[in-house]
Formats: C-alpha cells, structure tokens, sequence
C-alpha cells in the first residue's frame, strides 16, 4: 500500500518516557495529558512528561507502598497519590474543604477534562448513568440516563464495561460513546458506535449509531471531530463524520465509514544511543497491538515500548479515496487544515486528466461559497454590532474566527482560478464557463464580486478573440460595473474599438467624474487611453502636460513618451501659437530628456504664416 493510501498517522514526536516493567510502572492522567513513570515507589524518581511540556518534571518519593494513581492538579501545583482503593494522600499539607457530597451506589466512573463532566455508573447492572458537571467551584447533578444493552441481559450481574464506554466533544457537544457488541435488531450483524448526546441542560438524548459491520476488539478515538474506530484483529481503523448526511430512521441517524478501512501509517521507532549506533535502521512499530491503551480524545499508549502519540488525520489521501466531489467537499470543509487540501481539489477537477463536469463543478464552487458567506454575515454582524454602541453591545460577543474553511475569491483567484486560465490545453469555452459558473455562485449567496475576477474573464475572452460574447456580457450586465473594469476596457480599444464606448458608459453609470477616471488610468500606465478619454470628452486643452508626460516617461516606453510630446507640443502651437512650453507647465526635464533620446532636431519648430 502506497504512502498515499493511509489517512492515519502517529504524530511524528512522540511522548518517551522509560517503558512500563516489573520496577517502573508507567500511569497516565488524562486532565493534564501526563505520563508518570514511577520507580520503585517513587524512591528511585518520578518522571513525568507531557506533549506539551518542553521539560520533563523529575521529582523523588518515599516508597510507601505500591501507588495505584498518581496525577498533578491542573498547572502541576498539587500532587496526589492513590496506594489504598480509599485514600489520596497530597504530598504538600493543604486544607481541604467539603464542598457537596452525593451518596451514590457506584461501579466505576469516568471524567471527561475537556468537558468537566464525570460519569458514574449506577444500579445492578451498571447501565444507568449519572453525570456530574463541574463548574467554578460547583457541582451540579444532570439527569440521568441509561444506555440500551444489546438484550435484556440473562443475570443480574455487571453488564456495562467502562472499556465500552468513552467521553468526547464532537463538534462542540459533549456525547457519550457506547461500544454496543451486537446490534439490538437481529437483522445487522457486527458491532455499532451509540453516541448519547449529553447537554449542559435537559436530557441526554441518543443521536448517532456508526455502523461498524464487523465483531471483535475496537478501540475508539476522536480526531478533529472525527470518530475513530480501530479493529484490532484486521489491524485496520475507520472513521465516521456525524456532520455528513445519514439515514435518519426519525429517531437517531445511522452512519456508515467515510472512507475504506485502512491501517494506521507504518511506523518507525529511531534507535537510540551513542551517533555511530543511531546509524542503523529504524525498528518498525508493532500497530494495533496488545500493550497499546487508548485515551481520549486522540492518545494511544504503548507502555511496552515506552511512547505516548497523537492520532493524526492526512487528508491529502481522503481526495482520491472519496471520489464524489460533493460529499469530500462537505467532509474537507469540516477538518481544521483544510485550506490548501480544498484548492488542491479545486485545481485537480479542473486538470486535463481529472476534469470533472460542469454540474459537479457548480456544487463544489457553492459549498466553497455557502462557507464563505457565512463567515462575511458574521462579520458584518459583529461590526453592526460594535458600531452600536457598548449599550446594545452583549459582553458575550466575539469577533468571528475565520476558520481555513473560509476560502475566499483572492484565494481561489491566487491558487485555482489564474493558474488554470494560464494552461494552453484547455478549451475556451470550458475555461470561460468555469469562470463564470464561480461568479454565478458568488452572486448567487450575494457576494460582490471582486473586479480581478471579471478582469479574468475580460482576458480570457479577449485572449481568444471572444469579442462579440464579452460585448454580451457587458450589455446584459453579467460583469457588474467597476471603475477596474471600465479601465481595462478603455485599454482594449485598440484591439476592439466599441471598448472605449463600452467603459464610458460603464464609467457613468457609476457616476465617476471625469477627472478620476484620468487619475485611474494613469495610475494603471494607459496614457494613451487617458489622453483618448479626455480628447473624448473634450476637455484636452485644460489638462497638465506635465502629468501625462510623467507617466508615459514611468512606461519606460520612449515611443509612447515620443506620441505624448508631440501631441502637447502640437496642442500648444494650436492655442499659442509655438509649440514650446512655458516655464509655468514645468516641462523643463522632460523637454531636456526628449532632445536627449531623440536630439534637438527632433523638437517641433515654430509654424509661421
């Protein structure tokens, strides 16, 4: 299987910490996401490290007996130590306070850090759970609910394993993971995911099933919202995305795996020692195997060999594993580095080799867009909102994150949009509907569309002698008006005359004063097309020559700097009568830089009658 086939990965600088044996053992604390490798007790030192933490902490203990947990209170302040099944010592004398107690009858429980909820397990059989929430101090009870066994369970013994039960915030929720052996209904075979959607308030509410079609021993994790699920007989993993659309039966909505079972990428543990034995191969990584634990929400733990990792995500294999366009958009949109993946696609589906319909074209550009615009209505919201005032203004209101899923016209302009008008092989008339199949959905979720992008399609069309479509295009006001635009019209005049009537009345529908559009155009070099514009309207023989000889001089085009010389010299002979300038226009440089290119006999001589 290629490099390019796996869509999982073991990060690639792992946790290392001295693996687990008969003198150290090895804990893990899922709030601080810790490793605690403990020796002999604690006599011989403690090290603890964490994927953030740049310096592992080393301290040493008295050896009081063997320690069954060992974590640090959040920003590592306090350590507590569990020997006893009823008692936490705290190395460093502290008060303690009784805030709330609950008499519960419990099997086991469960803490989820990011969500600060901690699930008990209650009754005989185990099944019916009671939350807890933390919150500043407080602890407030949730309802309580029971999650559905497979069947009605034969005895009355402990049927609800916490190896079966997991704690996630998918999407912003928090949900409940039940690992559900066989199916409820006698029709589906294999194993199923049940997510129970656990809010701050109401009832908690199953939502989700993930079919996973298969039997035997499954671990779960969640990565960039996305579930997880490893096989360990096959050695293969699978992920399912709750945000893509489902079989909704009106009750909870059924999933199946996005992609095809794949395994975890190969992966190389480097060797360690002295440089000379470092030179030897990699040992490879035994995956999925027996000593690996998996914590939520994207550990996974060898402690036989010693190494903490985070589960990845690769997406750029995703794109040619999901060849419907439409539903890898819809998954792409959601992931956090998924920018350059979405214009990756965008560019492919418009290749030669790859060239996708235009229908399928459409639907990609107006998920991109639907995107988009939300991102600019929240924006906007969070202005008007602002403006108004710190009176009407909510204390709660944040500025939008622009998340990579906002791809906006500059970069599908930059990355996609350019690029592919450049390529040769395409025909016109592909190139010219794709680019307007873009505008359409731009306009489509009102989005105004950026002049460079009509400009695009001016080039394009001009490129290819396409006069009479971009005359259509203009009359029926499908490029909308822009001072950009009327610009490049004015500078297309010589190769299509009705170009300069075309951008005059673009020019004043949008009510431009004159002496602007002259502006524009000499900033944008077309001197000719200003001094068109101007004789146009006929205001010639009021303009500064010393302007318009600047910018044909900043040309660089000595023969366009010749024609805009002359033109003065001549207009100054018709109203004075000498073609020379007054000291007043301030022409001295440039007429000393014309007798320079071009020699003083060039200069225009005084008509006499």
């Amino acid at each position: 299987m290629g490099q390019e086939d796996y869509y999982l990965e073991l990060c690639d600088r792992p946790v290392h910490f001295e693996k687990a044996n008969p003198v150290n053992c090895v804990f893990f604390d899922e709030a601080n996401k810790q490793v605690f490798a403990v020796r002999s007790g604690g006599a011989t030192g403690v090290v603890v490290k964490g994927p953030d933490d740049r310096n592992p902490i080393s301290f040493r203990m008295e050896d009081k007996g063997e320690v069954k947990c060992i974590k640090f209170s959040l920003e590592n302040k306090i350590l507590a130590v569990q020997r006893t099944s009823k008692t936490v010592v705290l190395p460093e004398k502290r008060n303690l306070k009784l805030l709330k107690s609950q008499n519960i009858n419990v099997n086991w429980y469960m803490y989820c850090p990011e969500g600060a909820v901690i699930l008990l397990s209650t009754t005989v059989l185990g099944n019916v759970l009671q939350p807890f929430y933390f919150r500043a101090g407080t602890m407030s009870k949730l309802p309580k609910f029971e999650i559905e066994l497979p069947a009605a369970p034969k005895s009355t013994k402990l049927s609800l394993s916490e190896r079966d039960i997991a704690m996630a915030t998918i999407y912003g929720q928090l949900y409940v993971l039940f690992l559900r052996h066989h199916s409820r209904t006698s029709n589906s075979t294999g194993a199923e995911v049940v997510l129970y959607h656990l809010p701050r308030e109401g009832a908690c509410k199953k939502m989700h099933i993930l079919k996973l079609n298969r039997t035997g021993k499954f671990a779960l994790n969640v990565v960039d919202n996305l579930v997880v699920v490893h096989h360990q007989d096959t050695e293969t993993s699978v992920i399912f995305d709750i945000k893509l659309r489902g079989e909704f039966d009106g009750t909870v909505t059924f999933h199946h795996p996005v992609l095809p079972a794949r395994s975890i990428q190969p992966y190389q543990i480097p060797v360690a020692g002295p440089a000379p034995v470092t030179s030897q191969s990699p040992i490879p990584c035994k995956l999925y195997s027996s000593s690996w634990i998996v914590f939520q929400p994207d550990i996974i733990i060898s402690a036989s060999q010693g190494y903490l990792w985070n589960l990845q995500v690769k997406l750029q294999p995703i794109v040619n594993l999901l060849p419907d366009k439409g539903r890898l958009m819809d998954f792409l949109l959601q992931r956090k580095e998924c920018k350059m993946v979405i214009l990756s696609v965008c560019s492919q589906m418009l290749s030669e080799s790859d060239r996708a319909t235009l229908p399928v074209i459409a639907t990609v550009f107006d998920k991109l867009n639907h995107e988009y615009k939300k991102y600019l209505d929240a924006e906007q919201s969070y202005t008007t909102a602002v403006e108004a005032g710190p009176s009407r203004c909510s204390p709660l209101l944040k500025r939008p994150v622009r998340t990579q899923a906002v791809v906006d016209q500059s970069d599908m302009y930059t990355h996609v949009l350019s690029v592919f008008t450049e390529k040769k092989e395409m025909p016109h008339k592909f190139v010219i509907a794709v680019l307007m199949e873009y505008i359409r959905s731009l306009n489509q979720f009102q989005i105004t569309v950026q002049h460079y992008l009509h400009e695009l399609v001016i080039k394009t069309l001009v490129q290819h002698n396409l006069f009479y479509m971009l005359h259509q295009f203009l009359q029926y006001h499908v490029l909308s008006d822009s001072k950009p635009l009327a610009c490049l019209l004015l500078s297309l005049e010589s190769f299509y005359p009705p170009a300069h009537q075309l951008s005059l009345d673009m020019l004043k529908r949008l009510s431009t004063a004159n002496d602007e559009i002259v502006e524009v155009l000499l900033s944008k070099h077309q001197v000719l097309a200003a001094l068109r514009f101007i004789r146009g309207i006929g205001g010639h023989d009021n303009i500064s020559a010393r302007k318009f000889l600047d910018a044909a001089k900043q040309t660089e085009d000595n023969m366009l700097f010749y024609t805009i010389f002359r033109f003065f010299e001549q207009r100054n002979q018709r109203l004075r009568g000498n073609p020379n300038f007054t000291p007043g226009e301030h022409c001295e440089e440039h007429v000393a830089f014309f007798k320079q290119v071009f020699g003083d006999q060039a200069l225009m001589r005084p008509t006499t009658f």
